[in-house]
């Protein structure tokens, strides 16, 4: 074998052992855990970590040292206290196309507890994906920016001048930053389908948090829309959502979508 044959077969041996190692740090369940729940973009510590898988802070903390190490996560150190979130978008993005492609389990086991059926409802209609909205919403979401004509996909994934006049009548102005796209599509774990992401999906998403469109539940990724949520995204993008279902304190509200051609 020739030195550049062998360094070819070399390198790909590296790209096989680096590929199995990252995969290697997702087997584990608590670590899986962990990056999950990291996928509501917010700064977690170790113990809510634990406390959110069920482990002795010891074990998660050296769980977490092997995220950190991989590149996973990053940490900061704030008095006695380590902070951990999700390395970048990217590794949120990594994160939700595996589990997107991740059959559904079949098994019969289902989900034990009314609490926990609710909880799946709730992240199925609306949640977090890092810093965008994900979930039937996020989708839905998508769909209206297309039917209205604010994105394009005829020369790939792009935002409208139109898309920018929308944005900017919100008070939204997105800026490039860095690497990341100004929008670009994310495969949704429960829609199996696209919703938005990027900056401009970031840049909205804050928007809504910050007019009351949706609120958190609880402490975890899944979102509720407020009444004044329900009159915006309907008035801005036609995306309908209805009351919430009797028999889920505090479920989402869930309806079908559609755009509105404006």
């Amino acid at each position: 074998m020739g030195a550049e044959a062998s360094l070819g077969h070399h390198r790909g041996m590296d790209s096989a052992d680096d590929l199995a190692a990252w995969a290697g740090l997702l087997a584990d369940r608590t670590r899986a855990c962990f990056c999950l729940a990291l996928l509501d973009g917010r700064a977690w510590t170790v113990g809510e970590l634990a406390r959110h898988a069920g482990v002795a802070i010891s074990t998660a903390s050296g769980h977490a040292d092997r995220l950190v190490a991989g590149g996973l996560l990053a940490q900061r150190r704030q008095g006695r206290h380590r902070y951990l979130r999700l390395a970048g978008p990217a590794v949120a993005a990594l994160i939700e196309t595996v589990t997107a492609a991740t059959p559904p389990t079949t098994d019969g086991t289902g989900v034990s507890s009314l609490a926990a059926v609710h909880r799946r409802r709730n992240l199925a209609y609306a949640r977090t994906c890092y810093d965008h909205l994900a979930g039937h919403l996020g989708v839905a979401i998508a769909d209206a920016m297309s039917g209205n004509g604010f994105v394009t996909r005829t020369h790939g994934l792009a935002l409208t001048p139109r898309g920018v006049a929308w944005l900017g009548s919100l008070g939204v102005f997105p800026e490039p930053a860095g690497r990341r796209p100004m929008v670009r599509d994310c495969l949704d774990w429960t829609e199996r389908r696209e919703h938005l992401a990027g900056i401009v999906g970031a840049e909205l998403c804050r928007h809504a948090f910050a007019a009351g469109w949706i609120v958190r539940i609880g402490s975890g990724r899944a979102v509720q829309v407020t009444p004044a949520g329900e009159r915006a995204f309907e008035e801005q993008l036609g995306v309908v959502t209805g009351a919430a279902e009797r028999d889920s304190p505090g479920a989402a509200r869930a309806a079908p979508a559609a755009a509105r051609h404006r």
